[in-house]
């Protein structure tokens, strides 16, 4: 195997991809198979192996460094192919190929630096780590390299992909896209990556439409099928989790079908790709996103690089290649090579006086990113080597001196491998280099936008992403530097559109998750902010809008003055209170004429006065409930209708006991004095005192909020506290008009012209039908309308007992003056003679 050597006191070795494919070739297993054959040279991995010759000779001219001892390199071409990999690597373990002419005592190779690709490296790691010599990676960023059992040996200088798909997922994420397609490799960094990809956007509730898969080698066939996928997708927005060399046929079928619109998100592995940036390409994936390491300018490389010269170094096998690439003559006399060229056969033949142009991308030194990690990786060895080789002086901390009984040639790998783990130091660049428990390096990435300026794709960084002061990952993007394939405006990723206000997301059933239907929230529920996978209930005190999307507070309904209805009673209760002021006035006035004598004069004021009180007590009823009003409310309408009813029971005993008295020998008249009524008045009263006085000692009314009623409206009303209680108060009322009803019943046909039993009849009767409705009606009533029906059934009560006995009195006294004499209501006018 063709390779760059130098011999030194301890070896390193090199594995690179110089070439990017391997030649394909019909084995027969009948002959000797031919040499590998590798083509597509490729500068900028060619940069990365003159990386490691150049950190390589600056620490041998750095005294402070191993001193006095150089370091020797060999390194082979891996044709980014896991099996010349391996066989690189078993090259570098027993030293046949590297240099014939060696002697055959060879010092062991105590490292290896090696590979851009994660399946060369596993390879390569899993044939090393058996032995126990450590590899240190400068590209491979599988995640799986991370496994220590299965590496034990293995580090690198380039961030995980288990950062990196942490890095995609913070960006997939920050931009809300929630629907996108990929596109993975079929290798282990493809598979790998994508696995820790879907894994964290699942995290964030982001849907894969579709993973197509990828290779160098697959045939035109299958990379139309996944253009094919591409172009059939809704997902607008696509991750190309692939290395360079696998994802440039994809891009090649991408732009020749003029498939456009399309966000493209591009793993580290080629965003910077100089072979993919072209303008032909960025014409479908301008604007591509990506992350990729830390960059850094190395100012001595480029003078170290132009330095490479055919003439100079003929020891160099791709050195003529080189040239080939960068001049354009051919600088051997010798056509044939082990490794073919990809340029025409008519190349001409170098003079010899030809130079290189130093404004050359290869050049360009000040935006260095694997190259540097190549740097970092023979540094780290070196470091390693420095600490195992040399011992601190007890007298002088700062110096080292060799250890005693130490021999070089005898350096253990195993040794080397466990001073990699301790290396902590900090380079020429100030940064810290150092490896955790798995061999990985701290993660830092830079974000990198395609940007086309003056007809070349640039590279502009706009972000980066990388652990912060508290151990957390940062992700900071300046999205104004960013211009994406649809311009300024950030592309929609998204397989429905979010959920606006108002509604909630509904699955599509045989759909992701991420596909989704729009449902208006349930009266009740809102939802208030735009994508909720669900609506969230009101407090009980709040209600949805129309728009659901906010809660405002539910109407409070209660019977108020200000309303219609509580207008109309209330000038209803006021019109009684009028009416009854002035039955009043008529009695006090005419209290000396019979019909006003003959209807007990006493009773009838207390009876009128408690009717006053009945028609004031509905306005207790109307208004805000409160504490004091609640408790008013109820009591007042027991005793006072029990006080109405009391005196009307009362004046139907007296009738009764008047008219009874006629009969011979009754002295019924002379025992029922006004002092026997009064007794009866006070004592039927103070029952109903009594009920009162016990139910707002135990439990009394008070104000309350019910709901149900009516959803949307908050109903104030008073809480009878104790429903018995209240039935007892209703059931006493009601004993006393039932016994004044049957008693005034019995005296409805006593003799006499104006018998007032008949009225108290039929106002019993009246007053018993209102309070028999009055129950159901009560119940069933929804709200405010509950307090409506009570006042109107008080009104009702009041007004039948008010027009059924003093309405037929104040019509006599008023309008029929003749009739208001002793005869007349006593029936004993003399009769007309024929």
């Amino acid at each position: 195997m063709p390779s760059l050597f130098k011999e030194g006191d301890i070896m390193l070795g090199g594995i690179f991809p110089i070439f990017n494919k391997e030649e394909s070739r019909n084995v027969s297993f009948q002959t000797e198979p031919p040499r590998v054959k590798c083509i597509g040279f490729d500068l900028r991995t060619y940069r990365w192996a003159q990386a490691m010759l150049f950190a390589i000779k600056e620490i041998n001219e750095d005294h402070s460094l191993l001193p006095n001892i150089t370091l020797g390199y060999a390194v082979f071409d891996s044709c980014a192919s896991p099996t010349n990999t391996l066989r690189a690597a078993l090259s570098l373990m027993n030293r046949q190929e590297i240099k014939p002419a060696a002697t055959p005592c060879h010092p062991p190779m105590p490292a290896v630096i090696a590979e851009a690709g994660s399946s060369p490296s596993l390879a390569a790691a899993g044939t090393l780590g058996p032995f126990g010599v450590p590899m240190v990676s400068y590209f491979a960023t599988c995640a799986c390299l991370s496994d220590r059992t299965k590496y034990p040996t293995f580090f690198r200088t380039v961030p995980s992909d288990y950062y990196q798909a942490k890095a995609l997922a913070s960006l997939v994420k920050h931009f809300g896209w929630s629907w996108i397609g990929a596109i993975q490799a079929d290798n282990d960094y493809g598979r790998n990556g994508m696995l820790s990809f879907t894994e964290e956007v699942k995290k964030f509730g982001v849907c894969i439409a579709f993973i197509g898969t990828i290779l160098r080698t697959y045939p035109r066939s299958k990379i139309l099928e996944v253009v094919e996928t591409i172009k059939h997708s809704t997902a607008r927005v696509i991750l190309a989790f692939a290395p360079e060399n696998d994802v440039y046929p994809l891009m090649k079928e991408v732009v020749m079908q003029n498939i456009t619109g399309i966000q493209w998100i591009a793993s580290e592995a080629w965003i910077t790709a100089v072979r993919l940036s072209t303008p032909e390409i960025f014409h479908s994936f301008g604007g591509a996103v990506g992350f990729v390491i830390r960059k850094m300018a190395m100012p001595k490389l480029k003078d170290f690089l132009l330095n490479i010269n055919p003439f100079a170094d003929t020891r160099d096998p791709f050195v003529n290649h080189f040239w080939k690439t960068m001049v354009g003559c051919d600088p051997s006399m010798v056509k044939e090579s082990a490794y073919s060229t990809d340029l025409l056969s008519s190349t001409k033949v170098c003079t010899g006086r030809e130079t290189l142009d130093q404004t050359h991308v290869f050049f360009d030194v000040t935006q260095i990113r694997v190259a540097y990690n190549v740097y970092k990786a023979v540094y780290a060895i070196a470091h390693a080597l420095h600490h195992l080789i040399f011992c601190t002086d007890d007298n002088d901390k700062h110096q080292r001196k060799l250890c005693i009984n130490f021999n070089i040639s005898q350096i253990e790998p195993k040794e080397v491998s466990n001073q990699l783990q301790k290396v902590n130091f900090v380079n020429s660049f100030g940064e810290a280099v150092f490896f955790d428990k798995n061999g990985d390096p701290p993660p830092s990435y830079e974000i990198i936008n395609w940007q086309l300026r003056e007809g070349e794709v640039q590279h502009v960084t706009v972000g980066h992403f990388g652990t912060s002061a508290n151990a957390n990952y940062e992700l900071v993007i300046e999205e104004d530097s960013i211009i994406w394939n649809t311009g300024r405006e950030i592309p929609i990723g998204v397989c429905s559109e979010m959920c606006p206000l108002g509604t909630r997301k509904a699955e599509i059933k045989g759909k992701p998750i991420c596909c989704f239907d729009c449902i208006p929230c349930a009266d009740g529920t809102i939802a208030n902010t735009t994508g909720a996978a669900d609506c969230i209930p009101c407090p009980w005190e709040y209600w949805s809008n129309e728009g659901k999307d906010r809660c405002i507070p539910k109407e409070i309904e209660f019977l108020s003055y200000y309303d219609a209805m509580g207008i109309a009673l209330t000038a209803v209760s006021l019109f009684g209170v009028c009416l009854t002021s002035a039955a009043m006035v008529v009695f006090s006035y005419f209290r000396n004429t019979p019909i006003v004598k003959a209807n007990n004069s006493e009773l009838s004021s207390l009876l009128l006065l408690s009717l006053l009180l009945c028609f004031l007590c509905p306005l207790t009823f109307i208004g805000e409930p409160t504490v004091w009003s609640c408790m008013l409310r109820h009591t007042a309408f027991g005793v006072t209708f029990a006080l109405c009813i009391s005196c009307v029971l009362g004046k139907t005993i007296v009738v009764v006991t008047a008219f009874k008295a006629t009969l011979p020998n009754n002295n019924l008249a002379r025992k029922f004095g006004p002092v026997q009524q009064r007794i009866i008045v006070c004592s039927c009263t103070t029952v109903q005192i009594f009920i009162c006085v016990l139910w707002l000692s135990l439990k009394p009314p008070f104000p309350d909020k019910t709901f149900k009623h009516s959803d949307k409206k908050i109903i104030l009303e008073c809480n009878t506290g104790s429903e018995t209680a209240f039935y007892t108060v209703l059931g006493y009322i009601g004993l006393l008009s039932a016994i004044c009803l049957v008693m005034a019943f019995l005296a409805r046909k006593l003799p006499d012209n104006f018998n007032e039993a008949k009225f108290i009849t039929f106002s019993m009767l009246i007053f018993c039908a209102v309070w028999l409705t009055f129950i159901p009606a009560y119940v069933s009533s929804p709200g405010k309308y509950t307090v409506a029906v009570e006042i109107f059934a008080i009104l009702s009560s009041a007004f039948g007992l008010l027009f059924c006995i003093f309405a037929p009195k104040c019509y006599i006294i008023l309008i029929k003056p003749e009739q208001n004499t002793r005869q007349h209501v006593m029936g004993k006018l003399p009769k007309k003679r024929v």
